[in-house]
């Protein structure tokens, strides 16, 4: 049950942050940072609230989770530029192509064999991608080719945040101490990446760093920030430490399909016959890659 709500949280990010983006005009930029911004402040709160120690970390992890933090602010950063070009439903599942980078770089990295379920999950998830973002359709090129690269590259990061999480818990790190100064690292690095931004386009493009948002606007990201991104984190750790992680991961493969029906009952963003066949052959492929040793899902 924890699962379940865990991915139903999960499945509003993308509602979520299309809303921002479109409705209240929010820079993509500007928004990731806040959303990792609010989540370290939130997560650091508790901590010196309920245990001060967690702030006390080895200098010997500083590098790695400085990096593990970069690969996170990449990630929100690609994610968020891909919602606004692809819509919440069709991001979404293109996000989910990380099964199929997890398999290839978990192989080059980890040296983990290249089965042929792994394999068959790799070309399956390609190509319901292609069917998907409209690959297939020479034009599509032209419209949205942008769109399709940014699709396909936040799942590219996705599965590199994964297997970073993967050597964090091998270096023996705390989940939700590393959780919390990877926040940190991100919300640093997408600081830096705003106020280059800031001061090198026109003003009307940033008018400032703090968001130029409604009272409702802040309750929108704030619900972003400490729903989805905390809580869910939050629901899922819990999830993993109590049932296998196999059987959390093949739950989570409803993600996409909880998305594509929040986007079209708020955003009215609807799925082509091609695009639903490409999805569900994308989660069959995640399903055929639940052999995999790092949890795909765990980054949203």
């Amino acid at each position: 049950m924890v699962a379940i709500l865990a991915i139903t949280l999960w499945a509003f990010t993308g509602i979520l942050i299309r809303t921002l983006v479109t409705v209240y005009a929010m820079p993509p930029l500007l928004l990731a940072w806040w959303r990792d911004l609010l989540g370290a402040l939130a997560l650091g709160g508790w901590f010196w609230w309920r245990r001060a120690s967690t702030f006390r970390l080895p200098r010997s992890q500083w590098g790695f989770l400085a990096f593990y933090g970069l690969v996170l602010a990449l990630f929100h950063v690609v994610w968020v530029y891909s919602v606004q070009a692809n819509g919440a439903a069709v991001a979404t599942v293109l996000l989910y192509s990380s099964a199929a980078f997890t398999a290839v770089l978990a192989w080059w990295l980890f040296g983990e064999s290249l089965t042929l379920r792994k394999v068959l999950a790799v070309i399956a998830s390609l190509g319901g991608c292609v069917l998907v973002s409209g690959a297939y359709a020479t034009d599509h090129w032209a419209v949205n080719a942008a769109g399709i690269w940014l699709g396909l590259f936040s799942g590219l990061l996705f599965a590199a945040y994964s297997l970073t999480g993967r050597a964090a818990g091998q270096r023996g790190l705390d989940p939700w101490q590393s959780l919390f100064f990877t926040f940190v690292g991100a919300a640093v690095f997408q600081g830096a990446f705003n106020l280059v931004a800031w001061q090198m386009s026109e003003a009307s493009a940033f008018r400032s760093l703090v968001p130029q948002l409604p009272l409702a606007g802040w309750g929108w990201l704030l619900a972003l920030s400490l729903g989805p991104t905390l809580v869910g984190f939050g629901f899922y750790n819990h999830a993993l430490s109590r049932l296998p992680a196999s059987l959390v991961n093949l739950l989570a493969t409803l993600e996409p399909v909880m998305t594509a029906v929040l986007a079209y009952v708020f955003l009215g963003e609807r799925l082509t016959p091609v695009q639903i066949i490409g999805a569900v052959i994308i989660l069959v492929a995640v399903t055929l890659a639940q052999d995999l040793a790092e949890p795909v899902p765990e980054a949203v």
